[in-house]
């Protein structure tokens, strides 16, 4: 799964987009995405950033696009940064983009995607966050949602492969779904990340953690000390991160 365009991530079966996806919104997410500048070889961080786009999410998704360029800001001090969507939804979509540089241009692409009515598929993301960083370097990703509906010892498992290749998993949670909270726990923790919660209706809430886990995308642990300083939601993560490995 390296190539530079958006692509849906194979089922164990390899099962295909969503009969619920509106007619001409893949071909527009796939456009987009060929009309991306590839990125440049450099220092930048990479981070998977991946949202759950059921339809429950809306209010998140509006959220998280609104706050994506701040990933980019904080992250320029620290080598730069590159972000890879991911989302999920309806009848067992999920799909990825290119690797993007440019707040722009992700915002493009999260503002053609509309949530839909489907259940969690966390698994094929961990799946992807692994099979993708044998091709580049991932040091983060992020996972923005509120519900677990899927098999908790295989998501560990997968965690925990992915915490044997030192990528950390940032998992921002809406709510308190107690199997959401659980799972998310859990994988942050075999992977040595983080769990914390947002409010939906707060959006500094948010925007302090993306700013966290971008920091580390780009500059590990010196990045984001310098910004827990100003910041408690990213002291935090760094509290947890701390925990997790004692």
């Amino acid at each position: 799964m390296s190539d530079k365009t958006d692509r849906a991530l194979d089922k164990s079966a390899g099962k295909g987009v969503s009969a619920q996806s509106a007619p001409g919104e893949i071909e527009r997410f796939l456009g987009a995405a060929k009309q991306l500048v590839p990125l440049a070889t450099g220092q930048a961080g990479r981070l998977v950033f991946a949202l759950d786009a059921t339809m429950s999410r809306q209010p998140t998704w509006d959220l998280a696009c609104s706050l994506q360029a701040r990933m980019f800001e904080i992250a320029a001090t620290s080598g730069g940064l590159a972000v890879q969507l991911v989302y999920f939804r309806g009848l067992g979509e999920c799909r990825a983009s290119g690797w993007i540089g440019e707040p722009r241009r992700l915002n493009g692409l999260m503002a053609g995607i509309a949530c839909e009515g489907g259940q969690t598929q966390i698994a094929r993301v961990l799946k992807h966050v692994r099979d993708e960083a044998k091709a580049v370097p991932i040091r983060a990703f992020v996972l923005v949602g509120d519900a677990m509906e899927e098999e908790p010892d295989a998501l560990a498992a997968l965690a925990g492969e992915l915490g044997l290749r030192g990528i950390r998993g940032f998992l921002f949670q809406e709510g308190h779904d107690p199997a959401a909270s659980a799972a998310f726990a859990s994988i942050a923790r075999l992977t040595g990340g983080a769990h914390a919660r947002f409010d939906v209706n707060a959006p500094q809430s948010l925007l302090e953690l993306l700013r966290g886990a971008a920091a580390y995308a780009a500059g590990g642990r010196e990045a984001m000390l310098k910004l827990a300083g100003a910041s408690p939601a990213v002291r935090g993560l760094l509290g947890a991160m701390d925990g997790d490995r004692r």
